[in-house]
């Protein structure tokens, strides 16, 4: 099994549905979450997603639990009804630390906040970081795979880079990393769970309770949102328990400004996706059975 650490945020639907899938998953190991900021309402909610999946064994870490806003979005309430919030989690930085080794795979959905901390720290080891964020375009992915809105594009804002770039900056020149895969938009914007992914998922729900869990909250999302979610972060943490999900360019990931690119480049330790295998990708979501 693989051994998962999984860092998250709560303002869109995508990060806890990815929560349950690795928290669920048969052939993940999830060993802690660390979640940015950190309100307690937000470590509530995960804690109550956890406990859904009878997981109240997986060390929780929050990057500032002092932090004034609850960063929940109201989707959440809505599937999971009142929550209480906690305060119940440690130092994220503290448990990354901790928690990773050299054979444990850091999945990120949020601004790198908490593996900064662990980075400023100092002692971290890590054998894999996949990271959703970044993006590639002209000069690494081919023009036949960009996506409309991309086109032509060299550089481009992500959130969760530009959400600590200094964190962001670190995580690509800290040596205690072993390597490290972008999960970028000009992928991720592809993906999307709309009805027909929503009847694949409902096929096989009876199998594994935290599939069952993601098509009932799915089905609330799409009574709203009849044009589906961008699936960016399970995509991300498929691409984690399986790299033959995507297909990837090794590169140097580079800041201009408030935009980021990429630039083919060897001995970087620093791949990015270019495309993906659509039903590889299902195939990983949606497995109930142990490896």
């Amino acid at each position: 099994m693989l051994d998962v650490v999984w860092d998250m945020e709560t303002g869109d639907p995508d990060d806890f549905l990815t929560l349950l899938l690795l928290a669920g998953h048969p052939e993940v190991n999830l060993r802690a979450v660390t979640v940015t900021p950190g309100s307690p309402a937000q470590i509530g909610v995960v804690r109550h997603g956890l406990a859904l999946l009878g997981r109240t064994d997986v060390r929780i870490g929050a990057y500032n639990l002092a932090h004034p806003k609850a960063c929940v979005s109201p989707w959440h309430y809505r599937v999971l009804g009142e929550v209480a919030p906690s305060s119940d989690a440690e130092p994220g930085g503290q448990v990354l630390a901790e928690v990773c080794d050299e054979q444990t795979t850091l999945v990120c959905g949020a601004p790198l906040k908490n593996l900064g901390a662990a980075i400023a720290g100092g002692r971290l080891r890590l054998g894999t970081l996949v990271a959703q964020g970044g993006f590639a375009g002209e000069g690494v992915v081919p023009a036949s795979r960009q996506l409309p809105k991309f086109r032509g594009l060299a550089t481009c804002p992500t959130y969760n880079l530009n959400g600590d770039r200094r964190a962001a900056l670190a995580a690509l020149a800290y040596p205690g990393i072993r390597e490290r895969w972008f999960v970028s938009k000009n992928v991720c914007h592809g993906v999307v769970y709309d009805q027909d992914l929503h009847e694949h998922v409902g096929a096989v729900a009876h199998r594994n309770p935290a599939l069952g869990l993601i098509h009932r909250m799915m089905g609330d999302y799409l009574a709203h949102h009849p044009d589906g979610k961008k699936f960016h972060d399970p995509l991300a943490a498929c691409c984690a328990i399986d790299r033959g999900v995507g297909t990837w360019a090794q590169v140097e990931i580079y800041r201009a400004g408030n935009e980021w690119g990429a630039r083919p480049a060897t001995g970087t330790h620093t791949s990015i996706i270019t495309g993906y295998d659509p039903q590889r990708f299902l195939d990983i979501l949606t497995s109930s059975r142990r490896a």
